[in-house]
């Protein structure tokens, strides 16, 4: 069989195909998979090819709002190889599979995990990287409301050991929650040991440490430490009375020896919460010397998302504002959190004709 596997062409920078929040490891799994079958493979990473007769195409998918580039590539390939089966996978698929398949006209949509081709490692001679990605779990202990894992990963599946995985010196781990997993410890242990080509390991967590547990395990905090963990990250999803609980987890980084400055606490906004709690939440951030890592709240049925980071303002419906919030609440928010990251500026007030670093 010949195997086309394709990241469609979604709206990242050209520097990012690759880069550590893209990178399509379910593909690069499926390559190995398939290649202990004896069949043949070619990768397609954010650009289209034809010089690869496939007859089985496996395309990717990544938010639900853009699911357009995920029907551009089926649409593409279906007129470059109409014989060929196209099955579209990945997150999008898994949370609406029922859109996916019409929306895009694939023959077949996988849902969730593909086990078979979880059990191979990925090969990663297909990319040009540095580092490596590493599940120690799949699924989450917890249910959030604005997430999707416990759909596409209902069981929480804690692994005991990573050692026989590592090859690489630098992890980016993928866990939905690293620090549940009741194995941590020995983990964490095992990187700190870890040594590649005689040299250290160090890792990050794509996903924000969870801090109920971290205040449950103090000691975490030091292992992580040891394991040469970076860009920490804590999440502080509520509102302002969970301040105390968010200054105590990072008390705890700080005195594992982690700097300020490597601390991100993850907030989402365009939420529940009111743009005036978003605001004081990131004044208490610089307050507290660290940094913010904010995301945009949109809902998992959402196809397409308008949202332009360039433009001043834009008008009602022209992307996802949620109830409560305004167009200058969003561009505000985002203008404040840049000027705590990058210039060091306490976030009082802002008006929408600020400029970045330029808050009154």
């Amino acid at each position: 069989m010949r195997v086309l596997l394709v990241q469609p062409r979604f709206p990242v920078p050209t520097k990012s195909l690759n880069h550590r929040d893209y990178l399509p490891v379910g593909l690069l799994r499926l390559a190995a998979m398939h290649q202990s079958r004896g069949d043949d493979i070619a990768l397609s990473l954010g650009d289209l090819r034809t010089d690869f007769p496939a007859d089985e195409i496996y395309v990717t998918s990544l938010f639900t709002y853009w699911a357009d580039h995920v029907r551009d590539a089926v649409a593409f390939y279906r007129e470059q190889m109409p014989n060929a089966r196209i099955t579209v996978g990945g997150i999008y698929a898994s949370l609406q599979p029922g859109h996916c398949r019409k929306h895009t006209g694939c023959d077949a949509v996988y849902e969730g995990i593909h086990h078979e081709a979880e059990r191979h490692k990925p090969d990663y001679s297909l990319v040009d990287t540095s580092f490596q990605i590493v599940h120690a779990s799949r699924g989450c202990i917890r249910k959030c409301n604005f997430c999707g894992t416990y759909q596409i990963e209902p069981d929480f599946e804690p692994k005991k050991s990573i050692a026989e995985e590592i090859a690489r010196n630098h992890l980016v781990f993928y866990d939905n929650n690293l620090l549940a997993n009741p194995h941590i410890r020995g983990i964490l242990g095992e990187l700190a040991q870890a040594r590649v080509n005689k040299r250290v390991v160090t890792s990050e967590s794509q996903s924000g440490f969870d801090g109920r547990v971290l205040l449950d395990e103090p000691e975490l905090a030091t292992l992580l430490k040891a394991a040469r963990f970076r860009n920490v990250r804590i999440a502080w999803d509520g509102g302002l009375r969970e301040a105390a609980s968010v200054q105590k987890q990072i008390d705890l980084l700080v005195g594992a020896g982690f700097s300020r400055k490597e601390i991100q606490v993850f907030m989402l906004y365009n939420h529940r919460l009111p743009p005036s709690v978003l605001f004081q939440k990131v004044e208490q951030c610089f307050e507290w010397g660290v940094q913010v890592a904010d995301c945009r709240y949109r809902p998992l049925d959402l196809y397409r998302d308008g949202y332009l980071p360039y433009r001043k303002s834009q008008g009602p419906g022209e992307y996802f504002v949620y109830d409560g919030w305004t167009d200058d609440d969003v561009r505000g928010l985002r203008r404040t959190v840049r000027a705590n990251n990058i210039c060091g500026v306490a976030p009082v007030s802002w008006t929408p004709d600020d400029g970045e670093c330029k808050l009154p």
